[in-house]
């Protein structure tokens, strides 16, 4: 009688390339753990920021061009595979764009030390590249309402391109509003995405009816959140930009109270994509206030919707990605759990403490950076081994 049949045996880097996930979320999982550390060492002085970008721009720069766009590559690669049937990249042309993110990372970094336009060059040849690897699948299945997830990564290029422009002195004094388009974009691309998700996970893993989200909400919550980025860009008004995103938070909010949240506290690869998305209307309602009035900093703003909001849902479904896609079953040990405390933790430190303890700002900002790395480095530890791995049930991905 002959024996089980045996799991076929995949290299390091075969692993890496079976599915978009993998390598971009482990990229982008390493590159958290180091980018904070750098940037606090930035401004205690030890590090000298380059002569390309002030290191401001350069640190939201790298979050948001670097960091999430890594999480997003790693997402969507997987998800448009799912929702269409049809493979993105794998392999090695998969390797080869995680490689070109990567590049993208060393250029900015060494961007003084660089050829003038190198680094523009480089890191400005990745989104390209990930916008054409799902379009392709999105084009042959005819997913229309995934179109816009392509548009996305062309506005979210063209704001790096003015990044750059800015940088090289073609444009000037546009940086800023140019990293504020991409965050309005990825807070955006979060609300669709999330809208998506949340609500059939929760619905899937709590068994409860009554979970459901409702298309009119959803609509008018990502129509509120387009008219809020585009008011931010474009109005000089600070009534208007206040008002839409006035408006966009009430809408995000609106939407989620048949989420079921209240039914995930003992779930935490729920609750911290509630609590991500819950951050959005915070970082959302701040923004209305930072416009309308001086008792809150924009960069407070800002904060609650890059720490917790990009924060808690990307290590939220980074994590459950992971698990799911690799064959695993679904459910949170205790360091995942705790780097979910820690990146909640992080949020309230960067966007409370500041408010109430201004004499310690910079100590408050120091601890939120600390905070974040640990999260993400509990994540490496725990999750690398299962990236690198075949699935656990021998199937392709």
């Amino acid at each position: 009688m002959s024996g089980p049949a045996s799991v076929p045996r995949r290299s390091l880097f075969g692993s890496l390339g079976a599915k978009g996930f993998r390598a971009f979320f482990l990229a982008a999982a390493v590159f958290a753990v180091l980018i904070l550390p750098t940037w606090l060492l930035t401004l205690s002085g030890v590090i000298a920021p380059n002569r390309y970008l002030d290191a401001t721009t350069w640190h939201a720069h790298e979050m948001i061009f670097g960091f999430t766009v890594a999480v997003i590559a790693g997402f969507l690669l997987t998800a448009v595979a799912s929702w269409t049937g049809k493979e993105t990249i794998v392999g090695t042309p998969l390797l080869a764009a995680c490689l070109l993110w990567c590049s993208g990372r060393a250029a900015m970094a060494l961007a003084g030390e660089l050829p003038r336009g190198v680094p523009a060059l480089v890191d400005l040849a990745f989104l390209p590249v990930l916008a054409a690897a799902i379009a392709r699948p999105l084009v042959r299945a005819r997913s229309a309402r995934n179109f816009v997830l392509v548009a996305i990564l062309a506005a979210l290029w063209l704001a790096d391109l003015a990044v750059h422009l800015d940088a090289l002195g073609v444009l000037r004094d546009v940086r800023r509003q140019a990293i504020s388009a991409a965050l309005d974009l990825v807070v955006l691309l979060m609300v669709v995405i999330a809208g998506r998700v949340i609500p059939m996970f929760t619905r899937n893993a709590t068994g409860e009816s009554s979970v459901r989200s409702v298309r009119a909400l959803d609509h008018a919550a990502i129509g509120a959140t387009a008219i809020c980025g585009i008011a931010d860009v474009t109005s000089s008004d600070p009534r208007i930009v206040g008002a839409a995103a006035a408006l966009a938070a009430v809408m995000v909010a609106a939407r989620a109270a048949t989420w079921g949240a209240q039914h995930t506290a003992r779930q935490p690869l729920l609750w911290i994509l509630h609590a991500g998305h819950a951050w959005i209307v915070v970082g959302l309602a701040l923004r209305a206030v930072a416009t309308l009035t001086t008792h809150v900093p924009l960069s407070t703003a800002n904060h609650a919707l890059t720490v917790g909001g990009i924060g808690g849902l990307t290590v939220g479904m980074m994590s459950r990605v992971s698990l799911g896609h690799t064959g695993r079953v679904i459910t949170s040990t205790s360091p995942v759990t705790a780097s979910f405390v820690l990146l909640s933790v992080a949020a309230l430190v960067r966007v409370l403490m500041p408010l109430v303890d201004v004499a310690s700002y910079r100590s408050w900002l120091v601890a939120a950076g600390l905070l974040w790395t640990a999260a993400f480095a509990i994540f490496v530890v725990v999750h690398a081994p299962i990236l690198i791995a075949p699935r656990s049930d021998a199937k392709p991905g």
